[in-house]
């Protein structure tokens, strides 16, 4: 029974976190004799026989100063000694990355701890797991109920805990946690969001420090002014060992002993060379090592481009280099950019502006084909987009790389990111991520404006890209052109440019590119749904979630196009729905998601009231695949369910279940307004095969989700 519930953890957990992954192959680690004394103060703080004095340990440091190497080369020493010691000193990692969707929340990181200390310190395994057999649904309670649960209930089990051994868990890159899931996204602020989830962290962690148990945490992040704060606060103080990674050790000589090793490695034997990349790196191992990176290319001589390299930086502008403590690494951005060819400056730009803003390219896909992707959608020649990133092999992974989770993991570090969006500092090399995803809005509504429910659907990755993502990235435009207005009475001005695109969308015909985006098919994007509230229509709507409500009621082509949209997503599901089942079973977890967002925003299914279901024009299309095709409809039930199951929605599936349970009842019993149950009559089903007739001929679509209305 114990493989099934560590199965059933696994399942849940976000084992791309885990420091020995797939997904962080291969890992950062400390290249060899360097780091040292970081790795004798941290070793030595924690002991397995005896826990420290302080139960917590913060290395921190700015970007760039290799806190992830640092984390990685303790968890690979640590578990080093499992054969000696005949078990593991690691009870658990967790490295946060802003740019993975199971990474960068802390939604999966109790459960995560749980799945690794269940291996890793085999006395917990029972107890965690009665505690799941006795609360299935645990996974998908609040994070403070689950680590009572997990976690502190099946240690207390244990009794005395003083004969056993002391754990270490590894968490890194606490900052990187910004909660940014794309539901949350629409409902709060990114910056007040990321603060509030990083110390919801800390508290859990000092929740399990405040119970005694043989378990020590090392905490790696940047020094956060919040995270400072929190740490230095009376409650947090005395249970904090504090290590500025920049302070301990002499990074000077590591960045030295690295940059030797790899020069001799690239038979670059110039001394003088030696002497200035150090001295330029600063003790900066990120500056090093990237500059190692660009002069690393068989087509080039390395010592001449280390020297050109090193010869145009000196001739920089001093202001800027000496402006922030990261302006030498950003300087060596720029010289980089600046040694690609000319003619190739303003595609690698676009290219960079779209791998930075775009969404989730699904895994599967290389970089090569993903940006052949994005060079289809925006017209230009095939090939174009690869040769003018192909200089860049110094700050993206280019070599084999697969697209991952995020295009932006594709940076070697986020530096380089943050970098390209400070005009300061990239000067002419500036990215506008509005502007860049304005031109991808535009190059996908291109592509759909030719898109018709009746022609020949389109077999080209660039055409589905561009209807299962135009949603999300209208809404990230929205985030982008609409700054924040502190006095919330002031009325907010509506670019023309999005006036612009409301006008353009109109003239698209929607029905057809949803059904395209809810047919089966090679995954293009890891994104297979949709923006919260895209069923509805109000001023919640995900066309002007950053407009305010006041856009939508004094702007009569915002009410348009949020109808337009709302209606055009219904008449879909309709469509997909019809008596002759679209895909003959084959659903996919696009259209799954499409019906969720449906009974979501339109009947209220997870509402705290019910709404009355009896005429819905979904429901009914529901009702009718079950009496014409069973095995379609328990087919669609399934892919619906497995879908909630894979994003973690559990909290969901009690009502989810009574949804269906509703549709199947043999004698039509449902819920009433007042939530009584009450019979109907049997479903009209030529007024049905009318709204069907009507989501097919009618040009100005005006399916409202109810036969009444028609």
């Amino acid at each position: 029974m114990s493989g099934v519930i560590l199965q059933y953890l696994k399942e849940h957990a976000a084992t791309g976190a885990m420091h020995d992954s797939d997904e962080r192959f291969p890992p950062p680690l400390c290249h060899p004799g360097t780091r040292e004394a970081v790795m004798y103060r941290v070793l030595d703080w924690y002991g397995y026989q005896m826990q420290p004095g302080k139960p917590i340990m913060w290395v921190y440091a700015p970007a760039g100063y290799g806190k992830t190497a640092v984390a990685g080369t303790v968890a690979e020493k640590l578990e080093e000694r499992l054969i000696e010691l005949d078990f593991n000193l690691l009870g658990a990692t967790f490295f946060f990355w802003r740019t993975s969707p199971d990474r960068n929340s802390p939604a999966r990181f109790i459960i995560t701890l749980t799945y690794q200390v269940f291996v890793s310190i085999p006395e917990l395994a029972p107890h965690i797991e009665n505690a799941i057999k006795r609360d299935p649904m645990i996974l998908s309670k609040v994070l403070e109920v689950q680590l009572m649960k997990l976690i502190i209930g099946p240690f207390k089990a244990l009794g005395d805990t003083k004969h056993m051994p002391n754990r270490l868990i590894i968490i890194d890159g606490l900052d990187e946690c910004i909660n940014s899931d794309q539901e949350s996204r629409v409902q709060k602020k990114y910056a007040e969001d990321r603060e509030r989830v990083q110390i919801d962290v800390l508290n859990l962690i000092h929740t399990i420090t405040s119970h005694s148990f043989p378990l020590s945490f090392l905490i790696l992040s940047r020094p956060e002014a919040w995270i400072k704060l929190h740490m230095e606060s009376r409650k947090f103080k005395d249970l904090v060992e504090f290590v500025n990674l920049y302070e301990v050790g002499d990074s000077m000589n590591d960045v030295e002993k690295f940059v030797r090793e790899e020069l001799s490695r690239l038979a670059v034997d110039d001394e003088d060379l030696v002497k200035l990349l150090v001295t330029r790196a600063g003790g900066h191992m990120l500056y090093a090592s990237t500059v190692i990176r660009h002069i690393d290319d068989p087509y080039c001589n390395p010592r001449n481009r280390l020297q050109s390299l090193l010869t145009n930086s000196s001739s920089s502008n001093h202001d800027l280099t000496h402006s922030t403590p990261f302006s030498s690494l950003y300087e060596l951005y720029r010289q980089i950019l600046q040694s690609c060819p000319e003619e190739n400056s303003k595609t690698m730009l676009e290219v960079l502006g779209e791998l930075l803003c775009q969404l989730d390219f699904h895994s599967d896909l290389s970089l090569d084909e993903a940006v052949t992707i994005l060079d289809r959608l925006s017209g230009r020649d095939l090939g174009s987009g690869m040769r003018a990133l192909r200089g860049l092999h110094s700050v993206i992974h280019l070599d084999n790389a697969r697209v991952g989770t995020r295009p932006k993991d594709l940076f070697v570090h986020s530096s380089f990111a943050e970098f390209l969006q400070k005009p300061h500092f990239s000067l002419n090399f500036t990215i506008c991520p509005g502007k860049a995803l304005k031109q991808l809005i535009s190059a996908c509504l291109d592509c759909m404006s030719s898109i018709t429910l009746y022609s020949k659907a389109p077999d080209k990755r660039h055409v589905r890209y561009a209807v299962v993502n135009w949603s999300w990235l209208w809404q990230d435009w929205c985030d982008q052109i609409m700054p924040a207005i502190s006095d919330s009475h002031q009325p907010r001005a509506i670019p023309p440019e999005w006036l612009g695109m409301c006008q353009r969308l109109l003239s698209i015909d929607l029905v057809a590119c949803f059904v395209l985006a809810f047919t089966p098919g090679r995954k293009i994007t890891s994104q297979s749904y949709f923006p919260p509230g895209i069923a509805g229509n109000g001023p919640e709507h995900f066309l002007i979630t950053y407009l305010g409500d006041d856009i939508y009621h004094s702007e009569p082509l915002a009410r348009q196009a949020v109808l337009h949209v709302a209606t055009a997503f219904t008449a879909a599901i309709l469509h997909v729905l019809k008596p002759a089942p679209l895909y003959g079973g084959g659903w996919s977890e696009t259209f799954a998601d499409a019906v969720l967002c449906y009974l979501d925003t339109v009947l209220n299914v997870w509402g705290t009231y019910r709404l009355d279901w009896s005429h819905d024009a979904v429901v009914l299309a529901l009702k009718t695949l079950l009496h014409g095709s069973p095995a379609d409809f328990v087919s669609l039930r399934k892919t619906i369910v497995d879908w909630v199951h894979e994003r973690n929605r559990l909290s969901k599936e009690q009502a989810l279940n009574k949804f269906f349970d509703y549709i199947c009842s043999d004698n039509n019993a449902r819920y009433s307004s007042s939530g009584s149950f009450y019979h109907p009559p049997n479903p009209d089903y030529l007024t049905i095969f009318l709204l069907f007739l009507a989501t097919i001929f009618f040009g100005n679509y005006t399916v409202t989700g109810t036969i009444e209305t028609l």
